[in-house]
């Protein structure tokens, strides 16, 4: 608990990593780990800005297959990380971000 009250004072990095490891664990098995389908669903919900217009591009098609493809049925939370900041680094918005000056 002394961790979470010290995020509060926390940089907005440590917040934004923090607030994904949150979501990754609300929405995970009892095992620590989240579903296929359960991933899915919160790339459309919780990271729809970023996945917005990106349904027809072969990097985030392959980035999805590859979900599809995970030897198990689940992902852990690195495993989880990994795809989010993938889909982030490809993503129309990424781009728009980095054009701002």
């Amino acid at each position: 608990i002394s961790s979470l009250t010290a995020l509060r004072k926390g940089s907005d990095l440590e917040k934004a990593i923090a607030t994904a490891a949150l979501v990754f664990r609300n929405s995970s098995d009892p095992d620590g780990k989240l579903r296929k389908a359960t991933a899915k669903n919160l790339l459309q919900t919780q990271f729809k800005t970023f996945t917005e217009g990106q349904e027809t591009k072969a990097r985030y098609k392959d980035l999805l297959s590859e979900l599809d493809e995970h030897t198990e049925n689940k992902l852990d939370f690195e495993d989880f990380m990994v795809l989010l900041l993938s889909i982030t680094v490809t993503s129309d918005l990424l781009q728009n971000i980095w054009s701002v000056k």
